[in-house]
């Protein structure tokens, strides 16, 4: 039972058939060291302002620290990074139009206890989503190294099918090392949980979620950008964030006006959009 690690030039369909009958592969070096490097610095301060999470699950000694969209320009490019989004719509291709979930990066710091194994689905409310229906695609961009030893994110790989149970253990789980700038690509319904950090460093991961358009977004975006740093955002990364129709009559403002338009201060209308002839399956 191990991770399956693919190239960067891998083709997205080939790293979503390792996703989809995996629930979990490592693209390694995805990500230049200066990308990497440029994201560490413009989040610096804001990761020494971010307190230690308040439970077991967040991690006593684990920082979470959100908003990178607004907050560092660099990381906009791993946001929107093409071979990711292949990928994610690939496994979310049951939906018409997806969105980012989430944006953040953990630090796992030294002495940290493992987090317990669980799936990042079951933030929708433990939903009961049928096993075929993927509402979520995640990544985790290594900042740092990831070993066994500082905390490597852990996954039970073939998961994805299982029924839900709370009681997994870490037993079960392999770790995924990878180098600085690799990512790793896992859906939301394989078991994983954060490594135990038995070294004297920080493990650094950028967690970079999407999901499809029409569930709410685990990070609300239009609150961790504000509008002025939103306004200044290109037209794909906005519509990424939630600022158009996710589905079929859903998300717009007001007099039924493009979210994009509203945010704009524009009158341009849009109307509900067109039924699809046939539904996704």
């Amino acid at each position: 039972m191990t991770i399956t690690h693919v190239a960067a030039d891998t083709s997205g369909e080939a790293i979503h058939e390792i996703l989809a009958r995996d629930g979990a592969v490592v693209i390694d070096d995805l990500a230049p060291s200066n990308v990497i490097d440029a994201i560490a610095a413009e989040m610096e301060g804001f990761v020494e302002a971010t307190p230690n999470g308040s439970d077991d699950f967040s991690g006593r000694t684990t920082k979470r620290t959100g908003a990178l969209i607004a907050r560092s320009p660099a990381s906009r490019e791993l946001v929107t990074h093409p071979l990711i989004l292949d990928v994610t719509t690939r496994l979310l291709h049951q939906a018409s139009s997806i969105q980012v979930h989430l944006t953040q990066i953990i630090s796992i710091g030294p002495d940290s206890p493992g987090q317990s194994i669980h799936r990042d689905e079951w933030a929708f409310d433990f939903f009961p989503f049928p096993s075929d229906v993927h509402p979520q695609c995640n990544t985790i961009w290594a900042m740092t190294d990831f070993t066994e030893e500082n905390g490597a994110t852990r996954v039970i790989p073939g998961s994805q099918g299982w029924p839900v149970d709370l009681k997994h253990s870490v037993d079960e789980t392999v770790p995924v090392e990878m180098t600085r700038g690799s990512c790793l690509l896992y859906s939301g319904k394989v078991y994983h949980g954060g490594g135990a950090n038995r070294s004297d460093v920080v493990r650094t991961g950028l967690n970079l979620t999407y999901c499809v358009a029409w569930l709410r977004q685990e990070e609300n975006q239009y609150l961790s950008c504000p509008r002025d740093v939103a306004l200044t955002l290109d037209d794909e990364l906005l519509k990424l964030m939630g600022y158009k129709i996710g589905a079929y009559a859903l998300g717009y403002a007001d007099d039924v006006r493009d979210p994009l338009d509203a945010l704009r201060g524009e009158t341009g209308s849009m109307g509900f959009g067109v039924l699809p002839e046939t539904p996704a399956t």
